[in-house]
């Protein structure tokens, strides 16, 4: 693992660049090396070859320009002065992914390595590229032309997407401790080891696991990965987070709230934090998702949408599918609310709370915390009296703990669900605390700690945790959000600043220009990629722009022009009101035109947002 030495980056950076590279070569040199690690892709006039570079003996994959299709082959065909191939080279396949009429194959084109995860380099994807192959479009329709460069336009989107993680011989979508009882399973490739919930790529890989391509079936999980080494006295003590996103109901902040009919919630992660001390491991999961009801919060231009409970009949359902689904993956559940009573979130909290008591049992319980009413915005420190509030389940349901021998010496029994309205600030502020508690009881355990010591008796040690879960929380909110969390000043410093104070407020006017004017398209892109809207099959449901109505020629943007041009005359007109009357008829006239056109885009504030346009069920 990659080490935080105070403010020395550089040498933070040379250590981790030689790190990773006797990894990597441990892992070039190990002969159960399923996935190819280094790869060139050869470009031909009709068709893409991939040739594995890192020493492996296999095959090369084919994939076909005209229709998509793919297959192995034994070497990459010969090249002559008709067929001059361009070359990249690549570190993974992602997948294809099938528009209207042609197929996409998406390649990591760079990579970062950026710590490890027992002992196995993991890998951040810097920058990843779309290759289409789309030669049958030339004798299409016109109108499918156009519909397929409106489809192909979102790539664009995905190529951005932050925060993408893989490894190519251990499997992240596992935590510790279920890693640890794979079993016979770990002798399986990695796609088939993996958690669904967690590859980002699990639609993509869909034709590739088709044609048996295992050595190219790369699974990549979004979230986050940091990690640090510090001294506790002669000990050094390793420190891993990880965020795992699900991509059952993935998206954007206000396009993805709520659960769906199955009780996949949006925005869940799970988070891992793991030690490794004394040749001890210690595992400790945390998960947070939005509240598992039927509800939006559509935006209109308006700061903060009015909150909307749908079909609150199957809210009983609903909640215990979710919660019947926690059980079977993490055991024990206590379910932390951190919503307000009042106001909108008041109407979702009690809503919550009522079906909360149609699944709470012993294995299932409900917790309200009201953090602003509590802590306020600057006192987050009482967030004790929660600690207070849920100690014994923190206690008894423990964490996963391997010895020198890698003997399991504790299993993590239950899991702690924390949720705001986004799952992202509040959120973020109170598991960082919750981590602080269990890293501080671990240590405790494995006598690095005496009885009353805590984290903040070490200063480097609580410099570099407060870092972690700051970084931490700034990924998983730059993905859902698009900006990093608030209240990220308490996490990072352990307490609240002036900057931090401003930066929330730049960043909170950032989610609404995003919320209003960006995240449609985004939604649609994610949409896309997780195959909740397949071009091919859903030809019945066409972008906005194929539909004739008065929402596709209503633009925000031309609306403020003539706003503020009509005020422009207004003002005009009324600085010679005093030499010709006729400038007040028209300084009214020009106001009211203006009063006017603000008054429509008002009452119709969803006409004129950025909204999704190809998955319309939102439920």
């Amino acid at each position: 693992m990659w080490c935080s030495f105070g403010s020395h980056t550089g040498l933070r950076q040379i250590f981790l660049l030689s790190v990773c590279s006797v990894l990597i070569m441990m892992e070039k040199g190990d002969p159960s090396q399923k996935l190819y690690t280094r790869m060139r892709l050869w470009e031909f006039p009709d068709q893409y070859v991939v040739e594995p570079t890192d020493g492996s003996c296999g095959s090369c994959l084919e994939i076909s320009r005209v229709d998509g299709s793919v297959k192995l082959i034994d070497e990459v065909p010969e090249c002559n002065s008709v067929r001059v191939p361009k070359i990249q080279k690549i570190f993974g396949v992602i997948g294809i992914l099938k528009l209207l009429a042609g197929s996409y194959v998406l390649v990591i084109t760079d990579r970062e390595c950026v710590g490890s995860y027992f002992g196995h380099p993991i890998f951040k994807v810097s920058s990843m590229k779309f290759y289409p192959c789309d030669q049958s479009l030339k004798n299409s329709t016109a109108e499918k032309k156009n519909m397929e460069a409106q489809f192909s336009a979102l790539l664009n989107v995905i190529e951005r997407t932050p925060g993408l993680y893989f490894s190519y011989n251990v499997n992240i979508t596992l935590s510790a401790q279920r890693l640890h009882d794979l079993g016979d399973e770990s002798m399986l490739p990695l796609w088939r080891q993996a958690d669904p919930r967690f590859v980002w790529n699990n639609y993509m890989m869909e034709q590739l696991i088709d044609n048996k391509l295992d050595p190219f079936l790369l699974p990549v999980v979004q979230g986050s990965f940091h990690n640090f080494q510090a001294a506790i006295g002669k000990d050094i003590i390793d420190v891993t987070l990880i965020a795992r996103r699900c991509n059952r109901r993935a998206g954007t902040r206000m396009w993805r709230r709520g659960a769906d009919s199955d009780g996949f919630v949006a925005n869940f992660v799970e988070s891992e934090q793991i030690i490794q001390l004394k040749g001890y491991t210690a595992s400790f999961v945390q998960v947070r998702g939005s509240i598992p009801l039927l509800w939006n919060q559509i935006v209109d231009l308006t700061y903060k949408p009015k909150f909307e409970i749908v079909r609150i009949i199957e809210a009983p359902r609903v909640v215990e599918r979710h919660y019947l689904d926690l059980r079977k993956k993490y055991g024990n559940v206590l379910s932390i609310d951190l919503v307000n009573t009042h106001g909108g979130e008041g109407r979702l909290c009690e809503k919550f709370a009522n079906a909360m008591q149609h699944v709470a049992a012993d294995d299932v319980k409900y917790l309200h915390f009201d953090f602003h009413h509590i802590c306020g915005h600057v006192h987050f420190e009482l967030l004790s009296i929660l600690y207070d509030q849920i100690e014994d389940f923190f206690i008894k349901n423990r964490y996963f703990l391997l010895n020198e021998k890698g003997e399991k010496v504790e299993l993590q029994l239950g899991v702690l669900r924390t949720n705001c309205i986004d799952c992202l600030d509040r959120t973020n502020v109170t598991q960082s605390m919750l981590g602080r508690k269990m890293l501080e009881f671990q240590l405790r355990r494995l006598g690095a700690f005496d009885a009353e010591e805590t984290i903040s008796s070490h200063p480097n040690l609580d410099e570099s945790f407060k870092l972690l879960w700051a970084n931490h929380g700034d990924d998983i909110s730059i993905q859902y959000s698009g900006t990093p969390a608030l209240k990220g000043d308490f996490v990072r410093c352990g307490h609240r600043t002036a900057q931090g104070v401003l930066a929330d407020g730049c960043n909170a006017l950032t989610r609404y220009y995003l919320n209003n004017f960006v995240d449609g398209t985004k939604q649609d892109a994610v949409d896309l990629l997780q195959g909740h809207y397949i071009p091919a099959v859903s030809r019945d449901m066409k972008p906005s722009s194929q539909k004739g109505s008065i929402e596709t020629k209503a633009s925000f943007p031309l609306a403020l022009a003539l706003i503020l041009t009509g005020l422009f005359f207004a003002m005009l007109s009324l600085r010679k009101v005093r030499h010709d009357l006729r400038s007040l008829l028209y300084a009214v006239v020009w106001a009211s035109i203006s009063l006017g056109i603000a008054a429509f885009v008002r009452a119709n504030g969803r006409m004129f947002c950025n909204r999704p346009s190809l998955h319309q069920s939102r439920r």
